[in-house]
């Protein structure tokens, strides 16, 4: 009994140790990664002198919004909003209107081909034609310099088709398919009422990898958009980075830059207003997303 007890009391004291040892850990990860982030708020409100020196290191300042008073002040910042929000809403609810039914074609056994269309699907994720056809194939749909193409654009991404369909293979009973048909249902009726209701877990974590994507896309619109009233956001802080470094470095004069002194706030404030709507987004469907991680690492 003596033995045990030893056993045990070495036993809890070992948890204890790890218990501890995870904590702190997990403390210094989050600081780590919180930080930066919390630096990036205080640098945009505080003096880029006092910035640069050094000074600024857990509070703010000496306080000034100018940074953010000149972002909001240019109307590219609004029309790349606009923009940029069209893009997201349009194209992830394009995402979904593709990926959701590919993803149940594919689930389904009864479908023989379905491994074969599954390869030409995986074969994209690992070979690709390259830029240079890819801008010809695009040009000769005349969707150069379009919104269009920045909706329609990776219309369904490889591998979270693979997550809605390991979701759905096997998540949903098939039992459920064999009610439906008794009662007279369509495949169509069958994944509008009673697929797509239960695969709720699966479409959250879908719009948030569609819109995270849409909303930090700027190489697609970089090389397929030369129109500036179809610049999405990423595009118009781009050039305001651009031309405030400039500016920053020395060549006055630059058309649209802001300043020397406030070339550092500008910097810092762009980082916050092109993370902020992804991030005030994240925490409605936050409860989804670890399953979504999960369901990505089961074999389908």
């Amino acid at each position: 009994m003596a033995k045990n007890s030893n056993k045990i009391k070495s036993k809890s004291t070992a948890d204890r140790i790890f218990g501890a040892a995870v904590i702190i850990l997990s403390i210094v990860v989050f600081i780590a990664i919180a930080y930066p982030l919390w630096f990036i708020v205080i640098a945009s409100i505080s003096n880029s002198n006092l910035v640069n020196l050094g000074k600024v290191t857990i509070w703010p300042k000496d306080i000034r919004f100018y940074g953010y008073k000149q972002i909001m002040d240019d109307a590219r910042i609004w029309r790349g909003y606009a923009n940029t929000i069209l893009y997201v809403v349009a194209g992830t609810a394009l995402n979904i209107a593709v990926t959701m039914p590919a993803a149940y074609a594919l689930s389904r056994r009864d479908f023989k081909a379905r491994n074969k269309v599954m390869l030409y699907f995986v074969f994209t994720m690992f070979f690709s034609g390259g830029l240079v056809p890819l801008y010809m194939t695009i040009s000769s749909l005349h969707l150069i310099s379009t919104k269009t193409i920045l909706i329609i654009f990776v219309a369904v991404n490889t591998y979270n088709l693979i997550i809605a369909r390991t979701f759905i293979q096997n998540s949903i009973p098939e039992e459920l398919y064999e009610a439906a048909t008794l009662d007279g249902c369509s495949h169509f009726a069958y994944f509008m009422k009673v697929v797509m209701p239960l695969s709720k877990a699966v479409v959250s974590v879908l719009i948030l990898y569609y819109a995270v994507f849409h909303w930090n896309d700027y190489f697609n619109a970089l090389i397929f958009n030369s129109k500036a009233e179809n610049q999405p956001l990423q595009i118009v802080l781009r050039e305001i980075l651009l031309l405030n470094q400039a500016f920053a470095s020395g060549n006055g004069g630059v058309q649209g830059g802001y300043g020397q002194s406030s070339a550092d706030q500008v910097k810092y404030a762009v980082i916050i207003v092109s993370t902020l709507p992804i991030l005030c987004v994240y925490p409605f469907i936050q409860k989804y997303f670890e399953k979504g991680v999960m369901i990505g690492a089961v074999k389908g």
